[in-house]
């Protein structure tokens, strides 16, 4: 796709973007392996959207097996510089309720085993989290939400678990403790590669159940999730509706140049092989010498007049 489009990360429950047209599903395989599923690209009022189901067709994939960069890097390089992520989640509050909408403005990463950043093999970058989520993007998702008449929260932080099994009562009351708005088992590292790879990036959240906190919830049961789960996404498929027609460009936020001042390896100093790999993300920033080859036993690249790291 030439033209920028909206990317759409289906969470459980949502696995197909109905109302889209000129609808292709594209096979991609990424440096980092293979996204989750194929993307489906296509229009939606004028607006190129490509959506991805996270979990893949079917709710294949656990939350730690999925690819979080395969999938991120996928919707760069098919053109996106939006992404919206539908993510079920559980309340951390008595306010927050079953059927509710969140879109969280921070995320809290509590998960062990999953590969947060693109960068590492010799480019060192540290890309700021103070404001993980795009302010654009969240406020056009804020807005959509509040039009379908549901109940909206607007910010928050969505603590993000390893999984896939739910909480156990002590952590569940550890994680209300710390604050915490909404629990979930996907955005993290989601939201952390979607910045690296310089995507606007909110989440709308369905919320589906009380966690195991809740006195009168203590039990989380997938039927029961599934069954609110249903109700949610019919929701969210309105929200997106709404959403879609209304993000465009240019981007006035800060999304599109975090990458500008976050690499600190210096550019002689690059691995050819991890430079080429990363050039998606670097090339606006630091042009690869196409006749580059590596200096020595480092595989330094030798180039002449390179931007300072």
């Amino acid at each position: 796709m030439t033209e920028s489009a909206i990317g759409v990360i289906g969470g459980s429950g949502l696995y197909e973007l109905e109302g889209l047209t000129d609808v292709r599903w594209r096979r991609l395989r990424t440096p980092f392996g293979d996204p989750s599923d194929e993307y489906c690209t296509g229009t939606y009022q004028g607006r190129p959207v490509i959506f991805l189901p996270r979990h893949g067709r079917g709710h294949r994939l656990t939350p730690t097996e999925l690819n979080f960069r395969a999938n991120i890097w996928g919707l760069k390089s098919l053109g996106a510089e939006w992404v919206i992520s539908i993510s079920a989640v559980g309340s951390m509050k008595e306010t927050i309720h079953p059927l509710d909408l969140v879109v969280p403005n921070q995320f809290f990463d509590a998960t062990k085993r999953r590969v947060s950043s693109f960068f590492g093999e010799g480019i060192v970058a540290h890309v700021g989290m103070a404001d993980p989520v795009c302010p654009a993007l969240a406020a056009a998702l804020d807005k959509a939400a509040r039009a379908t008449g549901a109940t909206v929260h607007t910010g928050g932080t969505y603590i993000c678990i390893e999984g896939p099994q739910f909480s156990s009562k002590a952590e569940s009351r550890i994680y209300r403790g710390w604050g915490v708005d909404v629990i979930g088992m996907t955005n993290m590292p989601e939201a952390k590669l979607a910045r690296e790879a310089e995507l606007c990036y909110a989440t709308l959240a369905l919320v589906t159940d009380y966690d195991v906190w809740h006195p009168g919830h203590d039990a989380v049961t997938v039927d029961a999730v599934v069954q609110t789960l249903l109700k949610n996404v019919a929701t969210a498929k309105d929200v997106l509706r709404r959403v879609i027609p209304s993000v465009g460009p240019p981007r006035a936020c800060p999304c599109p140049s975090l990458l500008q001042s976050a690499v600190i390896t210096s550019p002689s100093a690059f691995p050819l092989d991890t430079r080429r790999r990363l050039d998606l993300l670097l090339g606006k920033y630091f042009p690869l010498d196409r006749r580059a080859r590596p200096a020595g036993k480092s595989g330094a690249v030798r180039r002449k007049g390179a931007p300072r790291g």
